[in-house]
């Protein structure tokens, strides 16, 4: 692959990671029983905050390593989906008085390209199991 493509690509997966690290953190930091009952209050089952937290944490952590990179963005677009739906959409893509999706729909696509994509450059994955684990055949 292409250097200058793959540096590409570890600059989208670390930011990518250390975005939901952070966002992780701060459910942790808040409580996840307030996680929970934010969730609920927006008409979400309040168990999926526990399960949001723990994929924004752990994810973040998995993608600044570069362990399961397709897998755990896959996670990510998910959570983004959901948070875009059911949270950000009636507040609208800029958003007036609270931030709207246009954050979220940006990481999103960060995702996307990193499932398509892989990343090997600088990933755990690549030292344990080789260059041609993620790799895509054309």
């Amino acid at each position: 692959m292409n250097k200058k493509y793959e540096l590409s690509l570890l600059i989208l997966r670390v930011v990518l990671g250390l975005t939901f690290l952070l966002h992780g953190i701060a459910k942790f930091q808040m409580g996840l029983g307030n996680v929970a009952g934010w969730f609920e209050s927006i008409g979400i089952l309040g168990f999926l905050g526990y399960v949001v937290a723990v994929i924004e944490l752990l994810g973040g952590i998995a993608l600044i390593l570069g362990v399961g990179t397709r897998i755990v963005s896959a996670l990510i677009g998910i959570v983004l989906v959901g948070a875009i739906f059911t949270a950000k959409l009636s507040v609208g893509f800029v958003g007036a008085e609270a931030a709207g999706y246009e954050l979220d729909v940006a990481l999103l696509a960060m995702a996307v390209v990193l499932v398509i994509s892989g990343s090997q450059l600088f990933s755990l994955d690549n030292k344990l199991f080789g260059s041609d684990k993620d790799k895509v055949s054309a």
